[in-house]
């Protein structure tokens, strides 16, 4: 089922009033005629701007250079020689693909306000280092862009509200990068889960890395090509370390996700797609869980308890299936990865489910569900609340395996119980002037 965004009629109907007596019957209006009303003509293409453009960056731009309907413009890179190798996939795409002999139409940007300035851009994918998703996404969206991020979507509990704040104050379509939700064998066991197929659920496993630490690598020269201040942003200053920001001859993955001060460890980096998943058969994408209990051993990395209100606990365990979610019901159990879908009773996972059953929302392609839900202007499968709600079991996680004590969590006031300390981890210190 797909959700419509809550637009102000008014702008819309003032247009059309305006335009019917000077717009001939079939035409088809220009998307920057209308002036932001929601209007998006059937023959028009939606123009991107990547910010970002390091190893995920390679993928994600395929994606979206694939899709018939969008036309990527620009990008913005704090690394110049990254930048300048994503420029020359695009126009080496858009030469073949036009046939225009040696395509120059994708422009570089060192800093994205500059981007972000563009009138011809109608919407920005945020593929940047966890620490920067909240700034360059709400910034993206005051600029009046539509904005795909990449999950996890925030950094911090209070930057995923603002997002969402964001969004919804510029009522703008946001997508987050947990593309799970577009994989069919995801979506079925969720529904096989939601249906009751499994009887009444009372345990989840989610199996992914290890809680964040801090970073302690030692410090080395600053390649010329890197604006290393501009890479750290909000977080403190220190010296550059090609693990944070591999040179661009390095195509394995940086890891400054594994660093607090960057990302959320692979507890947030998978957790972002697994816990994801739990959450979505569990019914949870507009709330989390009320307890988190961590191990007593404040040195282990797994057997942190997440515990619902209506009774159900979530742990971060490993059941030997790699990363993967087990849901464990009164009737059966349900297993799913990207690699495999599996049920005990075995034929649990035949079952058809039918239209008069809970039917959720189906896409089958993350990159043009966004692309389609930016025309139509609808929420998109996985929208900026439930990206925030799925980041902040990481976040939330993370904060618990940090101070190694149990802590009670408000979902909805979004704030702990009787711990000042804990409610302190909701944010964060910004380093000038990048505060969110």
């Amino acid at each position: 089922m797909k959700r419509k965004l809550k637009y102000p009629a008014s702008s819309r109907r003032d247009f059309i009033k305006k335009s019917a007596i000077v717009i001939p019957a079939f035409s088809i209006v220009p998307r920057f005629v209308l002036g932001g009303t929601g209007y998006v003509a059937p023959s028009d293409k939606i123009t991107l701007g990547f910010i970002g453009t390091g190893k995920q960056s390679g993928g994600l731009s395929s994606r979206f250079l694939e899709l018939a309907d969008v036309q990527l413009l620009a990008a913005s890179d704090v690394d110049s020689k990254k930048l300048e190798i994503f420029k020359g996939k695009v126009n080496s795409f858009y030469t073949v693909s036009t046939g225009k002999d040696n395509y120059q139409g994708c422009d570089t940007y060192g800093m994205y306000e500059e981007l972000l300035e563009r009138k011809d851009i109608d919407a920005i994918i945020v593929c940047m280092p966890d620490h920067w998703h909240a700034k360059a996404s709400i910034d993206a969206m005051k600029a009046g862009k539509d904005v795909y991020c990449e999950k996890p979507l925030a950094h911090t509990i209070k930057e995923g509200r603002k997002m969402v704040n964001a969004a919804e104050k510029y009522q703008k379509v946001v997508q987050t990068g947990s593309m799970q939700r577009s994989w069919e064998n995801f979506r079925h066991a969720c529904e096989l889960v939601r249906n009751g197929y499994i009887g009444e659920i009372k345990t989840v496993k989610v199996n992914v890395g290890d809680p964040a630490v801090p970073c302690d690598l030692l410090d080395e020269p600053t390649p010329d090509n890197l604006n290393w201040d501009r890479w750290l942003g909000a977080a403190p200053l220190r010296g550059y370390n090609p693990v944070l920001s591999p040179p661009y001859t390095d195509t394995s993955w940086p890891m400054w996700r594994t660093y607090r001060e960057f990302g959320g460890g692979i507890f947030s980096d998978w957790g972002a797609h697994m816990f994801d998943i739990a959450q979505w058969g569990l019914g949870m994408d507009n709330s989390g869980p009320s307890e988190f209990i961590p191990p007593t051993d404040k040195n282990a990395k797994r057997g942190l308890v997440m515990k619902y209100a209506n009774g159900i606990e979530m742990a971060h365990e490993d059941f030997g299936k790699g990363w993967a979610v087990q849901f464990n019901g009164t009737e059966g159990k349900l297993e799913v990865s990207r690699s495999f879908l599996t049920t005990d009773p075995e034929k649990i996972i035949d079952e058809v489910v039918g239209d008069d059953k809970i039917k959720l929302y189906k896409s089958e392609n993350h990159y043009q569900n966004w692309i389609d839900c930016i025309k139509a202007r609808e929420k998109p499968v996985c929208d900026v609340e439930t990206g925030h709600r799925s980041a902040s079991v990481c976040n939330l996680g993370n904060i618990a395996y940090q101070l190694g004590r149990p802590l009670k969590w408000n979902p909805e006031k979004e704030k702990f119980e009787g711990d000042s300390e804990a409610n302190k981890l909701l944010t964060k210190d910004y380093r000038k002037p990048y505060k969110v």
